[in-house]
Protein backbone atom coordinates (compact mmCIF):
# COMPACT_ATOMS: atom_id res chain seq x y z
CA UNK A 1 0.00 0.00 0.00
CA UNK A 2 1.28 3.45 -0.44
CA UNK A 3 1.07 6.28 1.98
CA UNK A 4 1.04 9.56 1.25
CA UNK A 5 1.36 11.70 4.27
CA UNK A 6 2.00 15.42 5.14
CA UNK A 7 1.99 15.80 1.30
CA UNK A 8 -0.06 18.61 -0.38
CA UNK A 9 1.67 18.64 -3.82
CA UNK A 10 0.98 14.82 -5.12
CA UNK A 11 -0.50 13.60 -7.99
CA UNK A 12 -1.62 9.82 -8.72
CA UNK A 13 -1.50 8.96 -12.30
CA UNK A 14 -4.36 6.18 -11.92
CA UNK A 15 -7.62 6.66 -12.02
CA UNK A 16 -8.96 6.51 -8.50
CA UNK A 17 -12.13 4.86 -6.52
CA UNK A 18 -11.42 7.68 -3.78
CA UNK A 19 -13.39 6.87 -0.10
CA UNK A 20 -13.45 9.99 2.20
CA UNK A 21 -13.60 10.03 5.89
CA UNK A 22 -12.13 9.92 9.28
CA UNK A 23 -12.46 5.76 9.53
CA UNK A 24 -11.84 6.13 13.20
CA UNK A 25 -12.15 2.30 13.91
CA UNK A 26 -13.31 1.26 10.57
CA UNK A 27 -16.49 -0.24 11.82
CA UNK A 28 -19.09 -1.96 9.60
CA UNK A 29 -20.62 1.43 8.45
CA UNK A 30 -16.95 2.25 7.00
CA UNK A 31 -16.69 -1.51 5.81
CA UNK A 32 -19.49 -0.71 3.48
CA UNK A 33 -17.95 2.15 2.26
CA UNK A 34 -14.59 0.80 1.76
CA UNK A 35 -16.67 -2.21 -0.29
CA UNK A 36 -17.34 -0.09 -2.88
CA UNK A 37 -14.04 1.45 -3.59
CA UNK A 38 -12.81 -1.79 -3.36
CA UNK A 39 -15.26 -3.27 -5.81
CA UNK A 40 -14.36 -0.72 -8.26
CA UNK A 41 -10.19 -2.31 -8.82
CA UNK A 42 -12.20 -4.72 -10.60
CA UNK A 43 -12.17 -2.07 -13.34
CA UNK A 44 -9.02 -0.58 -12.88
CA UNK A 45 -9.27 1.46 -10.63
CA UNK A 46 -7.24 1.85 -7.48
CA UNK A 47 -8.77 2.08 -4.47
CA UNK A 48 -7.41 5.00 -2.74
CA UNK A 49 -8.47 6.51 0.80
CA UNK A 50 -8.78 10.25 1.52
CA UNK A 51 -8.20 10.85 5.19
CA UNK A 52 -7.10 13.90 7.46
CA UNK A 53 -3.71 13.69 9.73
CA UNK A 54 -4.92 15.08 12.57
CA UNK A 55 -8.64 14.78 12.40
CA UNK A 56 -10.32 17.84 12.34
CA UNK A 57 -11.45 17.41 15.58
CA UNK A 58 -8.12 16.72 17.11
CA UNK A 59 -6.57 19.56 15.15
CA UNK A 60 -9.18 22.37 16.89
CA UNK A 61 -8.50 20.92 20.30
CA UNK A 62 -4.59 21.45 19.39
CA UNK A 63 -5.47 24.73 18.29
CA UNK A 64 -7.48 25.61 21.27
CA UNK A 65 -4.74 24.57 23.24
CA UNK A 66 -6.84 21.83 25.01
CA UNK A 67 -5.82 18.06 25.42
CA UNK A 68 -5.98 15.86 23.24
CA UNK A 69 -6.59 13.12 25.18
CA UNK A 70 -10.20 14.35 25.46
CA UNK A 71 -10.65 12.87 21.94
CA UNK A 72 -9.74 8.94 21.88
CA UNK A 73 -9.17 7.44 18.99
CA UNK A 74 -10.53 3.56 18.00
CA UNK A 75 -7.55 2.72 16.07
CA UNK A 76 -4.17 4.46 16.30
CA UNK A 77 -2.37 5.98 12.48
CA UNK A 78 -0.29 2.66 13.10
CA UNK A 79 -3.14 0.38 13.60
CA UNK A 80 -5.09 2.28 10.86
CA UNK A 81 -2.27 1.49 8.24
CA UNK A 82 -2.39 -1.50 8.75
CA UNK A 83 -5.92 -2.28 8.80
CA UNK A 84 -6.29 -0.35 5.51
CA UNK A 85 -3.54 -2.75 4.05
CA UNK A 86 -5.15 -5.61 5.11
CA UNK A 87 -8.39 -5.06 3.44
CA UNK A 88 -6.82 -4.61 0.25
CA UNK A 89 -6.71 -0.25 0.10
CA UNK A 90 -3.75 0.66 -2.85
CA UNK A 91 -3.47 3.99 -1.69
CA UNK A 92 -3.60 6.34 1.68
CA UNK A 93 -3.82 9.54 1.42
CA UNK A 94 -3.39 11.42 5.37
CA UNK A 95 -3.73 15.14 4.20
CA UNK A 96 -2.71 17.87 6.35
CA UNK A 97 -5.00 19.09 8.78
CA UNK A 98 -4.11 22.55 9.25
CA UNK A 99 -5.23 25.92 9.20
CA UNK A 100 -4.73 26.72 5.35
CA UNK A 101 -6.92 23.05 5.26
CA UNK A 102 -9.05 24.43 7.21
CA UNK A 103 -9.76 27.55 5.12
CA UNK A 104 -9.63 25.42 1.33
CA UNK A 105 -12.81 26.60 -0.43
CA UNK A 106 -15.51 23.54 -1.06
CA UNK A 107 -15.43 23.56 -4.60
CA UNK A 108 -11.81 24.22 -4.65
CA UNK A 109 -11.32 21.13 -2.56
CA UNK A 110 -13.07 19.01 -5.30
CA UNK A 111 -11.52 20.42 -8.13
CA UNK A 112 -7.99 20.81 -6.87
CA UNK A 113 -7.53 17.72 -4.98
CA UNK A 114 -10.20 14.86 -5.68
CA UNK A 115 -10.28 15.42 -9.22
CA UNK A 116 -6.45 17.20 -9.69
CA UNK A 117 -4.77 15.43 -7.31
CA UNK A 118 -6.63 12.16 -6.60
CA UNK A 119 -7.43 11.41 -9.90
CA UNK A 120 -10.92 10.49 -8.78
CA UNK A 121 -13.11 8.60 -11.21
CA UNK A 122 -15.26 7.27 -8.29
CA UNK A 123 -15.99 9.00 -4.88
CA UNK A 124 -17.91 7.43 -2.05
CA UNK A 125 -18.27 9.37 1.16
CA UNK A 126 -21.33 8.87 3.69
CA UNK A 127 -24.25 10.73 3.01
CA UNK A 128 -23.70 13.60 5.87
CA UNK A 129 -20.17 14.36 3.88
CA UNK A 130 -18.73 17.98 5.18
CA UNK A 131 -15.82 19.29 3.63
CA UNK A 132 -14.13 22.95 3.04
CA UNK A 133 -14.29 25.37 4.88
CA UNK A 134 -16.72 25.58 8.10
CA UNK A 135 -17.71 22.27 6.22
CA UNK A 136 -19.56 23.79 4.30
CA UNK A 137 -19.25 21.18 1.01
CA UNK A 138 -21.40 18.46 0.95
CA UNK A 139 -22.89 16.60 -1.44
CA UNK A 140 -25.02 18.34 -3.33
CA UNK A 141 -22.18 20.09 -4.53
CA UNK A 142 -19.78 17.03 -5.15
CA UNK A 143 -22.27 16.07 -7.25
CA UNK A 144 -23.06 19.33 -9.52
CA UNK A 145 -19.53 18.98 -10.21
CA UNK A 146 -19.19 15.07 -11.48
CA UNK A 147 -20.59 15.66 -14.97
CA UNK A 148 -17.93 18.28 -15.71
CA UNK A 149 -14.72 16.73 -13.59
CA UNK A 150 -15.69 13.51 -15.26
CA UNK A 151 -15.98 11.05 -11.76
CA UNK A 152 -19.04 9.19 -10.04
CA UNK A 153 -20.73 9.52 -6.61
CA UNK A 154 -22.14 7.04 -4.25
CA UNK A 155 -23.57 7.98 -1.33
CA UNK A 156 -23.71 5.88 2.04
CA UNK A 157 -26.46 6.07 4.09
CA UNK A 158 -25.68 4.83 7.68
CA UNK A 159 -26.16 1.52 9.09
CA UNK A 160 -28.07 0.61 12.33
CA UNK A 161 -27.51 -1.52 15.60
CA UNK A 162 -28.80 -1.44 18.73
CA UNK A 163 -31.84 0.91 17.24
CA UNK A 164 -29.04 3.82 16.67
CA UNK A 165 -26.80 4.43 14.20
CA UNK A 166 -23.27 2.98 13.88
CA UNK A 167 -20.69 4.78 14.52
CA UNK A 168 -17.44 5.65 16.43
CA UNK A 169 -18.95 8.01 18.84
CA UNK A 170 -21.13 4.91 20.28
CA UNK A 171 -18.62 2.64 19.95
CA UNK A 172 -16.79 5.02 22.29
CA UNK A 173 -19.68 4.71 24.85
CA UNK A 174 -20.07 1.34 24.56
CA UNK A 175 -16.36 0.69 25.28
CA UNK A 176 -16.53 3.73 28.37
CA UNK A 177 -18.37 0.98 30.16
CA UNK A 178 -16.25 -1.95 29.11
CA UNK A 179 -19.60 -3.43 27.01
CA UNK A 180 -16.57 -5.06 24.85
CA UNK A 181 -19.77 -7.70 23.27
CA UNK A 182 -21.75 -4.84 22.16
CA UNK A 183 -18.47 -2.82 20.77
CA UNK A 184 -17.43 -5.71 18.87
CA UNK A 185 -20.71 -6.45 17.15
CA UNK A 186 -20.45 -2.83 15.86
CA UNK A 187 -16.70 -3.05 14.57
CA UNK A 188 -17.36 -6.62 13.31
CA UNK A 189 -14.45 -8.10 14.98
CA UNK A 190 -13.22 -7.72 18.42
CA UNK A 191 -12.19 -4.27 19.88
CA UNK A 192 -8.13 -4.68 19.83
CA UNK A 193 -4.72 -2.84 21.08
CA UNK A 194 -2.04 -3.30 18.58
CA UNK A 195 1.92 -2.44 19.26
CA UNK A 196 5.09 -3.82 20.17
CA UNK A 197 5.91 -5.77 22.45
CA UNK A 198 7.75 -3.57 25.42
CA UNK A 199 10.10 -4.79 28.21
CA UNK A 200 8.47 -4.43 31.26
CA UNK A 201 9.82 -4.90 35.09
CA UNK A 202 9.19 -8.82 33.99
CA UNK A 203 7.93 -8.94 37.81
CA UNK A 204 5.35 -11.63 36.50
CA UNK A 205 7.95 -14.13 35.50
CA UNK A 206 8.97 -14.28 39.21
CA UNK A 207 5.33 -15.02 40.25
CA UNK A 208 4.34 -17.61 37.35
CA UNK A 209 2.52 -15.59 35.29
CA UNK A 210 5.02 -14.25 32.34
CA UNK A 211 3.38 -11.53 30.29
CA UNK A 212 3.69 -9.17 27.05
CA UNK A 213 3.35 -5.67 27.31
CA UNK A 214 2.36 -2.95 25.32
CA UNK A 215 2.70 0.23 26.22
CA UNK A 216 -1.10 2.32 24.44
CA UNK A 217 0.26 6.11 23.34
CA UNK A 218 -2.43 8.46 24.84
CA UNK A 219 -4.82 8.88 22.13
CA UNK A 220 -5.60 5.35 22.15
CA UNK A 221 -9.31 4.62 23.19
CA UNK A 222 -9.26 1.98 26.05
CA UNK A 223 -11.98 1.06 28.39
CA UNK A 224 -12.33 1.06 32.24
CA UNK A 225 -8.94 -0.40 33.84
CA UNK A 226 -9.52 -4.47 34.81
CA UNK A 227 -8.55 -7.97 33.91
CA UNK A 228 -10.40 -8.85 30.55
CA UNK A 229 -10.10 -12.15 28.68
CA UNK A 230 -8.45 -11.53 24.83
CA UNK A 231 -7.41 -12.91 21.48
CA UNK A 232 -3.92 -12.43 21.27
CA UNK A 233 -2.92 -12.27 17.38
CA UNK A 234 0.83 -12.36 16.47
CA UNK A 235 2.17 -13.23 13.34
CA UNK A 236 -0.92 -14.76 11.41
CA UNK A 237 -1.36 -17.10 14.36
CA UNK A 238 -3.96 -16.57 17.23
CA UNK A 239 -4.06 -17.44 21.03
CA UNK A 240 -6.16 -17.18 23.68
CA UNK A 241 -5.00 -14.59 26.34
CA UNK A 242 -5.78 -13.07 30.04
CA UNK A 243 -5.35 -8.94 29.95
CA UNK A 244 -4.81 -6.05 32.47
CA UNK A 245 -5.37 -2.84 31.62
CA UNK A 246 -4.36 0.03 34.04
CA UNK A 247 -1.42 0.74 36.18
CA UNK A 248 -0.65 -2.12 38.10
CA UNK A 249 -1.25 -0.68 41.33
CA UNK A 250 -0.05 -3.50 43.42
CA UNK A 251 3.44 -3.24 42.34
CA UNK A 252 3.72 0.53 40.60
CA UNK A 253 3.49 3.66 41.22
CA UNK A 254 4.61 5.41 38.23
CA UNK A 255 1.09 5.67 36.64
CA UNK A 256 2.01 4.45 33.45
CA UNK A 257 -0.78 2.50 31.55
CA UNK A 258 0.08 -0.87 30.33
CA UNK A 259 -1.85 -3.29 28.28
CA UNK A 260 -0.67 -6.32 29.81
CA UNK A 261 -1.64 -10.15 28.76
CA UNK A 262 -0.51 -13.63 29.86
CA UNK A 263 -0.92 -15.93 26.88
CA UNK A 264 -1.90 -19.20 27.67
CA UNK A 265 0.29 -22.20 26.40
CA UNK A 266 2.62 -20.37 24.84
CA UNK A 267 6.17 -19.54 25.67
CA UNK A 268 8.02 -17.36 23.55
CA UNK A 269 10.46 -14.35 22.96
CA UNK A 270 8.39 -11.47 22.13
CA UNK A 271 9.95 -8.36 22.62
CA UNK A 272 10.29 -6.16 19.66
CA UNK A 273 7.71 -8.33 17.75
CA UNK A 274 3.99 -6.24 16.69
CA UNK A 275 0.99 -8.21 18.32
CA UNK A 276 -2.67 -7.48 18.61
CA UNK A 277 -5.00 -7.85 21.99
CA UNK A 278 -7.79 -7.98 20.57
CA UNK A 279 -10.70 -7.50 24.07
CA UNK A 280 -13.43 -10.03 24.06
CA UNK A 281 -14.79 -9.74 27.40
CA UNK A 282 -14.84 -7.84 30.46
CA UNK A 283 -14.16 -10.13 33.46
CA UNK A 284 -13.24 -7.80 36.75
CA UNK A 285 -12.42 -4.34 37.71
CA UNK A 286 -8.75 -3.38 38.46
CA UNK A 287 -7.72 -3.78 42.12
CA UNK A 288 -5.07 -2.96 44.52
CA UNK A 289 -3.88 -6.52 46.55
CA UNK A 290 -2.16 -5.71 50.27
CA UNK A 291 0.88 -8.16 48.72
CA UNK A 292 2.20 -9.83 45.74
CA UNK A 293 0.79 -12.54 47.28
CA UNK A 294 -2.73 -11.50 47.39
CA UNK A 295 -2.09 -10.94 43.60
CA UNK A 296 -0.56 -14.18 42.89
CA UNK A 297 -3.80 -15.77 44.17
CA UNK A 298 -5.75 -13.70 42.34
CA UNK A 299 -4.40 -14.09 38.96
CA UNK A 300 -4.81 -18.10 39.44
CA UNK A 301 -8.63 -17.63 39.50
CA UNK A 302 -8.46 -15.41 36.91
CA UNK A 303 -7.03 -17.53 35.19
CA UNK A 304 -8.84 -20.77 35.68
CA UNK A 305 -11.86 -18.30 34.87
CA UNK A 306 -10.13 -17.55 31.76
CA UNK A 307 -9.83 -21.06 30.91
CA UNK A 308 -13.33 -21.94 31.32
CA UNK A 309 -14.87 -18.90 29.37
CA UNK A 310 -12.30 -19.95 26.50
CA UNK A 311 -13.84 -23.80 27.06
CA UNK A 312 -17.79 -22.93 26.22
Amino acid sequence: MEIITGERQFHIEDKTAVAIGKFDGIHLGHQKLLKHILDKKEQGMKAAIFTFDPSPAVFFKMKKGEDISAVPQLLTRDEKRRKFKELGVDILVEFPMDDETAHIDPEAFVRDYLHGRMNAAYIAAGDDLSYGYRGRGDFTLLNSLASELGYRTHAIKKLQMFERNISSSFIKEEISQAEMERAAALLGEPYYVGGIVEHGKKLGRTIGFPTVNLLPPDEKCLPPYGVYFSEVRIEGKTYNGMTNIGCRPTVSNNGQVSVETYIYDLEADLYGKYLEIALKTFHRSEMKFDSVESLQAQMNLDLEAGRNFFAC
